[in-house]
């Protein structure tokens, strides 16, 4: 193996340490991390809730805020489309909650795609059933930035589509890569968005959302309780942990600690995490986001969304258990897999063992 050190500039680096009062070692680990001021070390050690960008830095949302508002202004039926993973289904939870607080109780539906039915992204049929059913404005939550078709058969349906999600933009080699015709995007990648932070998850893009929409009906005090969701979805798609990110994780974690959502604390006792202890990243990454995302790869993502809107105790242990025990399930499928891939290896010859293998079959 191979150790490749970055080089510090040591004098600069003890600078750092005594201006920000941190260990020699803690200012070098700073430096060749790019964090070279005092003032953004402060920043990178302590983050606060001021750290939160303004949404409306994000191109396209005064548009979408705008029509979010007209709709729970007319009482319109609005559809939230989302993932089944754990960005997909906390960017539900999310927006949908800031929706009905801001008046749209009762007008928010949402649908999570089956894994293997449907697979990921928006389809053309569930639009057009939505439309059918009285549904007149659709926000995809970590998807639909390449959902071209789907977005298509929205407009002809005379559905308003709001695209939110994080993932890069189809690059056809053409120029600036494309994005779907919908009624407006939000997506800090996409071209001609200025957003600060590139590296917000699904479930962060429609916090943005939230935070606009909340900050319009005089409701940001609210702000704080949503991040501990935020901080899951975060951690859970490893995306970069600096800047906003870094924020949101922080403050998150903070939260998590005792929190008040019943389907959190119950989440979080089945997940075998002492109460009252502050939780870390990895309990996050290894303990909690597995539980979640077993939902989606069994094929019940919906029960993610069910439980944290649960109001009855008994009813958040429950959905709390049984994404514990699909959790046990999705392991004991991964080792069968796993030891499948094995007895393949065994039985080949060494002539067959080129340096990288992959190996498909059903089931």
């Amino acid at each position: 193996m191979l150790w490749e050190f970055r080089p510090c500039d040591e004098a600069a680096a003890e600078r750092l340490a005594a201006g920000a009062a941190v260990s020699p070692l803690v200012a070098r680990l700073l430096w060749t991390r790019g964090i070279s001021s005092v003032e953004a070390a402060a920043r990178f050690l302590t983050p606060s809730i001021d750290q939160l960008h303004s949404p409306y830095l994000m191109a396209g949302m005064s548009l979408a805020v705008e029509r979010i508002t007209a709709a729970i202004a007319r009482q319109e039926k609005i559809l939230l489309y989302g993932d089944y993973d754990v960005d997909g289904t906390t960017a539900i939870v999310v927006l949908k909650t800031a929706i009905e607080l801001c008046g749209g109780a009762g007008l928010v539906e949402f649908h999570v795609p089956h894994r293997i039915r449907e697979g990921y992204d928006l389809r053309a049929d569930v639009l057009e059933r939505a439309a059918a059913g009285g549904v007149r404005l659709v926000i995809s939550v970590d998807s639909g930035i390449r959902a071209f078709r789907a977005a298509d058969a929205a407009r002809q349906a005379g559905l308003d589509l709001i695209i939110t999600d994080h993932h890069l933009p189809e690059d056809t080699g053409e120029g600036t890569p494309q994005v779907p015709q919908a009624f407006v995007v939000l997506n800090p990648n996409q071209g001609g968005c200025s957003y600060p932070c590139k590296g917000l998850c699904g479930a962060g893009v429609a916090f943005k959302v939230a935070q606009a929409l909340l900050e319009k009906a005089g409701l940001q005090r609210m702000l704080p309780s949503f991040l501990k969701v935020i901080a899951i979805a975060t951690i859970a798609d490893s995306v970069p942990l600096i800047g906003e990110n870094r924020a949101i994780a922080a403050l998150g974690l903070a939260g998590l600690r005792d929190p008040r959502n019943l389907g959190l604390r119950e989440l979080i006792h089945s997940a075998g995490l002492p109460p009252g202890r502050p939780l870390r990243t990895g309990d996050i990454a290894f303990r909690i986001a597995p539980r979640l995302n077993a939902a989606g790869r069994m094929d019940i993502a919906r029960d993610v969304v069910e439980l944290f809107e649960a109001r009855d105790a008994a009813r958040a242990r429950e959905l709390a258990a049984r994404l514990s025990q699909l959790n046990v399930e999705r392991q004991g499928e991964e080792q069968r897999v796993l030891e499948s891939v094995k007895e393949h290896i065994a039985r080949a010859t060494d002539a067959e063992r080129p340096p990288c293998i992959v190996v498909t079959g059903d089931g």
